[in-house]
């Protein structure tokens, strides 16, 4: 599923919709016609993800859609069948769908659902008995590795057991919004040299673009951002995410990089039109005499209608013998020469 070479990239709802099935499937329509290879959605079970002291714990917040932390977060959620919906919108839009289960129950609905991936957050990682059973259902995992070492990486990537084609393993600091100078970037690069076998990727809480292109550059393929159709809008996720132009921008600039970083020359390398306009054909700059030794001090560079050698070309000139006499401003010109 993933490659390394081709850019796969996600665009992160997570419960942006609001609990609204309609937002969602708007979210789907939007966000895959602009460039989007997945839409990714979040499940939970809260009651069971919860203890109760946390869920009846009160929450009084701006972005509060609940006088406690439980009501805040069941507002949120969108029931199995709405997800269902969901899920069949992403097909007909050609678009993979893709969910996070953060707890056991939340997995089981979302096998029934049969998502192109599963997402492992970076909530999860090391979690060895949970991954245990995502890695049973034997789907292509994308696997998040915010606030985690390399040995919790280790042992979540051999748990899994994946085909090199299977697992993707993204870069990701744990921070909402993550400041521009604390994304560590170069950490993508570890990665790849560690996990040589998988796909690398990166899953920032950036706020702007550009560290889409440059994960590439350091060697993702596989990217996660969030989205937002207003980045004013309640809830905690909105602000750091990206809004539609936004996000095809994102998707734009990464997908150019593959052109951008060819480098075979191409078979006109100097015939471009501005060189056939404006570039300068060598001449004579002082006399100089046939079958006297040209030096660097008699030549010059002059444009014309018609181009002749390029200056750019004078160190095939220089030390050759003149075949003719060229007065000063005289085009050089060789019978066998270039």
């Amino acid at each position: 599923m993933f490659s390394k070479e081709k850019p796969y990239i996600i665009a992160e709802v997570g419960q942006n919709h609001q609990g609204d099935i309609n937002q969602a499937l708007d979210y789907v329509k939007t966000f895959s016609s602009l460039g989007a290879d997945a839409v990714k959605f979040q499940m939970r079970k809260n009651k069971y993800l919860f203890h109760s002291e946390m869920y009846k714990k009160s929450y009084l917040s701006n972005n509060s859609f609940g006088s406690s932390y439980g009501e805040h977060r069941e507002q949120l959620e969108l029931t199995f069948e709405e997800m269902k919906t969901v899920r069949d919108m992403c097909s007909e839009c050609d678009v993979d769908f893709i969910a996070t289960p953060f707890d056991e129950p939340s997995l089981s609905e979302l096998e029934m659902l049969n998502p192109k991936a599963i997402k492992i957050a970076s909530f999860d990682l090391g979690n060895i008995p949970f991954l245990n059973l995502i890695s049973q259902l034997n789907k292509p995992v994308v696997m998040s590795t915010g606030g985690s070492n390399l040995d919790q990486i280790d042992a979540s990537v051999d748990c899994m057991g994946l085909e090199k084609n299977q697992l993707a393993i993204l870069h990701c600091v744990s921070k909402y919004p993550c400041p521009y100078n604390e994304l560590l970037l170069n950490r993508i690069t570890i990665l790849s040299q560690r996990y040589p076998n998988y796909t690398i990727g990166c899953s920032d809480h950036y706020n702007g673009i550009l560290s889409g292109p440059i994960a590439y550059m350091l060697g993702a393929r596989v990217f996660e951002k969030h989205v937002t159709f207003d980045r004013a809008s309640k809830g905690t996720d909105h602000s750091f995410s990206l809004e539609r132009e936004g996000f095809r921008k994102f998707v734009r600039d990464i997908n150019r990089l593959p052109q951008m970083l060819q480098q075979d020359l191409p078979e006109d390398l100097g015939q471009e039109p501005v060189f056939q306009k404006l570039g300068k054909s060598l001449i004579a700059k002082n006399f100089i005499a046939k079958g006297t030794v040209i030096t660097a001090k008699d030549l010059s560079g002059r444009i014309f209608t018609q181009t002749g050698i390029p200056v750019r070309q004078s160190f095939r000139i220089i030390d050759t013998i003149a075949e003719r006499d060229f007065n000063p401003g005289d085009k050089i010109v060789f019978d066998n020469k270039i």
